[in-house]
């Protein structure tokens, strides 16, 4: 199945400094690119497991015997590697993007681009649904997710819209939600505020940044000295996740810090920011947007 070209795939599988003899862990297998990369590079006695809910996602499980694919939520990394029986790790590797396969899939919900049923489940046996939020949500619950995840500084007055109008008429797919908006989508920006609501409430319906955060807290435990995690990721809100556990080890307040001064960190950022080429950008849009944050456990 088609999925997508990998963003920054030799940067982010470079970054791991693979191990022959390694374990390894891809925690958003998606089309399998990132994986199959790191299966070029272990060797017959390395490690490969790989999670992902998405029930297309599976089709594309590769077949090798380094080679293991848990279809699950990367959320419960710790309680699946302890089920394996692997107490800890070489390397794990994040890719946050969406596919483009989960875009270009119109009852899948999750593009602007075409009418399809109001859904962005990435697990489709979720009970939350981008259909459920539109037409029950309490207009401040939704105002706060236009706001925190969506940044639009007029959330309140787009919250108020759709509540209004939802009275009217249900509001069931992303035509008729496109339509709902309009007054606040000037034609300069239509494309780019629209992305902005999508993003907004598919976040909620995935619980994405819940996910993200309790899946950094584990890293550290995971990881063996020297352990290396490499993280790609497409908006502001999560890479400033990234970007903070990494010089932290918290996602708010500033870490404490001893007589010297000094603070106590589990992670240690490894070289700087990397960012796509404008070569890859030009023949893979979806790149974009990419941030590649890599860090290693301290010893």
């Amino acid at each position: 199945m088609e999925y997508h070209n990998s963003v920054l795939l030799s940067e982010s599988i470079d970054a791991l400094s693979i191990k022959k003899d390694g374990v390894y862990v891809d925690v958003t297998f998606g089309g399998g690119g990132h994986s199959r990369e790191i299966l070029k590079r272990l060797g017959s006695n390395g490690m490969l497991l790989a999670f992902d809910q998405d029930s297309d996602a599976i089709r594309n499980k590769i077949e090798d015997s380094r080679f293991i694919l848990i279809e699950e939520n990367f959320r419960y990394i710790s309680r699946f590697l302890k089920f394996y029986g692997i107490k800890k790790v070489d390397g794990v590797l994040a890719d946050l993007g969406v596919s483009s396969h989960q875009f270009d899939e119109a009852e899948r919900g999750f593009s602007i681009r075409f009418d399809g049923e109001l859904d962005m489940r990435m697990n489709q046996s979720s009970k939350n649904s981008a259909k459920k939020i539109i037409n029950t949500y309490p207009e401040e619950k939704l105002a706060d997710i236009l706001f925190m995840y969506g940044e639009l500084r007029n959330a309140r007055s787009i919250a108020k819209t759709i509540v209004e109008e939802r009275e009217i008429k249900k509001i069931d797919t992303s035509f008729q939600f496109r339509s709902v908006l309009q007054r606040y989508l000037p034609k300069a920006k239509e494309h780019k505020i629209l992305a902005q609501i999508f993003q907004a409430i598919r976040i909620e319906v995935n619980e994405e940044l819940d996910v993200l955060k309790e899946f950094l807290i584990q890293t550290p435990t995971l990881l063996k000295p020297e352990g290396r995690l490499s993280v790609i990721s497409y908006h502001s809100l999560e890479d400033r996740l990234v970007k903070r556990f990494i010089r932290t080890g918290l996602f708010s307040g500033e870490p404490e810090k001893d007589l010297f001064g000094n603070i106590d960190v589990p992670l240690m950022k490894v070289g700087k920011l990397i960012v796509p080429e404008k070569s890859e950008i030009n023949s893979n849009n979806r790149a974009r947007s990419a941030k590649l944050r890599v860090a290693k456990l301290k010893t």
